[in-house]
């Protein structure tokens, strides 16, 4: 028996429609969307994955249309089941779909909290972790490295990468391994760590994960010359606490930034 509702049809109808941005607006433009955004939130906090596919999908296209002063301003709910998405692995293209959301969502910092707070940046992590290949995966890998660059925007969100036991470290295995644009953020990522919450036992698991090795093939690869400046700069302000290190081997040591 079909246990769909009529949101949940509507909402197969109109992603199978594939609606034009200047459609998506006028959508908008009634209540300033709030009554469509709360169809969205609701649809997607229903068992049916189906039905929550559908409607990430839905969300992608109208926050590709949503001005940012709209952007700013979605609810914490809205933006708490666009992480579930991306914890439940409702599926590939769902969960890339809720990428792009996140990744829309979070240059403002108000989105970053409530991303940090619905639990994005654990999702984040075990989604790296479990990413692996190419093709859509790796570009999976890369809105994820992207989003967290845009999480470690705020306090919150570098807390939590430094207190995921993977955290630091697989943010910077994808540096280098996915392309430019996810080096680029997961260098951006870690010098935010490195620079507001670099207490000693974050420099000494920096060390010790392989975030400082990371850091160092990359200023001797063409990984782009903001990520490599931005690599320099951390090596040369933790120097006494990195260069000299038992655990950087002889050849990285030689190659360190004086």
């Amino acid at each position: 028996m079909s246990t769909s509702s009529p949101e949940e049809e509507a909402l197969g109808v109109l992603y199978s429609l594939k609606p034009s941005e200047p459609t998506l607006r006028r959508v908008l433009g009634k209540d300033n969307g709030v009554g469509f955004l709360d169809t969205l939130a609701s649809v997607l906090r229903r068992p049916s994955y189906r039905s929550r596919a559908y409607a990430i999908l839905l969300l992608k296209a109208v926050t590709s249309a949503m001005p940012p002063e709209r952007l700013m301003a979605v609810s914490p709910e809205l933006v708490e089941e666009v992480v579930r998405v991306v914890s439940d692995g409702v599926s590939s293209k769902a969960v890339k779909a809720a990428l792009h959301v996140l990744c829309r969502l979070c240059p403002w910092g108000r989105n970053r909290v409530k991303a940090v707070e619905a639990g994005a940046v654990a999702a984040l992590v075990e989604l790296l972790l479990d990413e692996e290949g190419g093709g859509g995966r790796r570009r999976a890998a890369e809105l994820a490295v992207v989003a967290i660059d845009h999480l470690c925007g705020c306090a919150e969100g570098r807390s939590e990468l430094v207190a995921h036991p993977a955290g630091l470290a697989v943010v910077s295995k994808r540096a280098m391994r996915v392309s430019p644009a996810a080096t680029e953020s997961a260098v951006r990522a870690l010098h935010a760590v490195a620079r507001n919450a670099a207490t000693p036992a974050v420099l000494q698991e920096m060390l010790a994960v392989g975030v400082v090795a990371k850091l160092l093939l990359v200023l001797q690869a063409d990984g782009g010359e903001r990520a490599r400046a931005r690599a320099r700069e951390m090596l040369r302000a933790n120097a006494r606490v990195w260069k000299d290190s038992p655990c950087l081997q002889a050849h990285l040591k030689a190659s360190y930034p004086s």
